[in-house]
């Protein structure tokens, strides 16, 4: 990646935490000069000059930029690792608000009940990692999960496993010997099995192939499948809820492959 390919890369996400085009021009322009006049930057940026002065004032009002006020002034980015937590603070805090507000809307349908059976969609590893790790997080009972795909067993995923409540019944599979050793070392509690699921992975290396990426069953009641797209290498997953729905009871059958007998998602509760 050229020098320009990542300086509007870097544009690009400040715009997306919350700075306007020409702020964010204007600090990445800085962090590649020492310190810079109104006309320096300009030239650097591409900025037009008289929008430099307007920008550099919303960053220094936010902490990203300091202004030494000679003749003519002269500005400077604040060090990386100090502008980076400044940013960083401003969106949890702006994170945080979003939360609240959200929160503290009304509801539309307030007397209405949800549906005890569900099944759900969603798309993007972010979302499907988040989802998962509440339904670990939510466990009481019992957490059977599936690896497809080790890079899916994130340090919060692990943090949330190891951190189940005293007594929860914890088995995990995997789809290799190396993965398997490679968990019990993560997730010491848990009894880890190579998966019977042999479809989890391709016996053939076309590159169109869709794989699986995780499986997770919870409380025999929650259960979230995810598939990993081949080009885009994006994740989409399906989840359902409800102890009588067909999708968690099918995965109690078919996660109960490869697991030690005691421990079968499938014997108990049917």
């Amino acid at each position: 990646m050229t020098t320009n390919e990542n300086a509007d890369e870097a544009v690009e996400a400040l715009q997306e935490l919350g700075l306007k085009e020409y702020e964010a021009k204007c600090f990445v322009g800085l962090t590649r000069i020492p310190t810079g006049t109104a006309k320096k930057l300009s030239e650097v940026t591409e900025v037009p000059r008289t929008r430099i002065y307007d920008a550099i004032r919303v960053l220094e009002a936010q902490g990203l930029v300091e202004i030494q006020h000679s003749s003519p002034q002269q500005f400077r980015a604040v060090p990386l690792d100090e502008a980076t937590e400044t940013l960083r603070d401003q969106y949890e805090s702006r994170v945080e608000q979003l939360r609240d507000a959200l929160d503290a809307v009304d509801s539309v349908d307030a007397e209405s009940e949800s549906s005890v059976q569900e099944v759900w969609t969603l798309t993007g590893q972010t979302a499907i990692a988040n989802r998962a790790n509440q339904l670990v997080a939510d466990a009481d009972r019992e957490v059977v999960l599936v690896v497809g795909d080790d890079s899916l067993l994130t340090d919060e995923l692990v943090a949330r496993l190891n951190g189940l409540p005293e007594g929860a019944d914890l088995a995990i599979g995997a789809v290799s010997a190396s993965a398997q050793a490679e968990i019990q070392d993560a997730v010491p509690d848990a009894t880890t099995f190579i998966s019977g699921l042999e479809w989890l992975r391709s016996e053939t290396d076309d590159e169109h192939d869709v794989a699986i990426g995780r499986l997770l069953l919870v409380d025999r009641s929650a259960f979230l499948v995810s598939s990993i797209m081949p080009d885009a290498h994006t994740e989409q997953a399906i989840f359902g809820t409800g102890v009588g729905n067909g999708l968690v009871v099918l995965a109690r059958r078919l996660m109960a492959q490869g697991l030690v007998p005691s421990r079968d998602p499938g014997q108990v509760g049917e």
